[in-house]
């Protein structure tokens, strides 16, 4: 069983068990994190995709350590100008192991949702008013005018070579 889900703004492939990279998050070490955004869940053969993610889809994760990636060098040089600046970067990461990938959410999260799904079908829809209407097929009714710009009369130039 495996799922895709988007943490921190990327999209990883996980499986229960597994240890995985992501750009750093602001939880602790030791800590229990849950990743809603699930994509694609395939269990055994059967695969869901999400539309466009899994409303009811959960995986759980538990943050290992904080650390950082290893060192990458940017080197920038222009050729002939003397121009060379030498950078480094270090980029911050968050080791997770995933924990369990679930795919029917706490039964109080799904409530929760079905709760506030009514609640947007039952708010009334606002009819367009006829004035709004008849103001627009005035406006279309109408022929359009355009106004030219005055030309100026051209300047004439005399020939290179020749005084004036």
């Amino acid at each position: 069983m495996y799922a895709i889900v988007e943490i921190a703004g990327q999209q990883f492939k996980v499986e229960e068990g597994k240890k995985i990279f992501v750009h750093k998050l602001e939880e602790e070490s030791g800590k229990k994190v849950e990743f809603d955004q699930v994509l694609l869940i395939e269990n055994e053969g059967k695969v869901i995709v999400g539309e466009p993610v899994i409303t009811d889809a959960l995986v759980e994760g538990k943050v290992i350590e904080q650390l950082r990636g290893d060192k990458v060098i940017v080197f920038k040089k222009k050729r002939k100008k003397g121009y060379r600046i030498k950078n480094g970067h270090r980029q911050y990461f968050t080791q997770i192991e995933i924990i369990s990938i679930k795919e029917k959410a706490h039964k109080k999260a799904a409530k929760k949702e079905e709760g506030e799904a009514t609640e947007v079908a039952e708010k009334p829809v606002a009819e367009k008013k006829p004035a709004a209407k008849k103001a627009a097929a005035k406006t279309s009714d109408a022929p359009a005018t355009k106004k030219s710009a005055e030309k100026k009369p051209a300047v004439k130039k005399s020939p290179k070579g020749t005084k004036e």
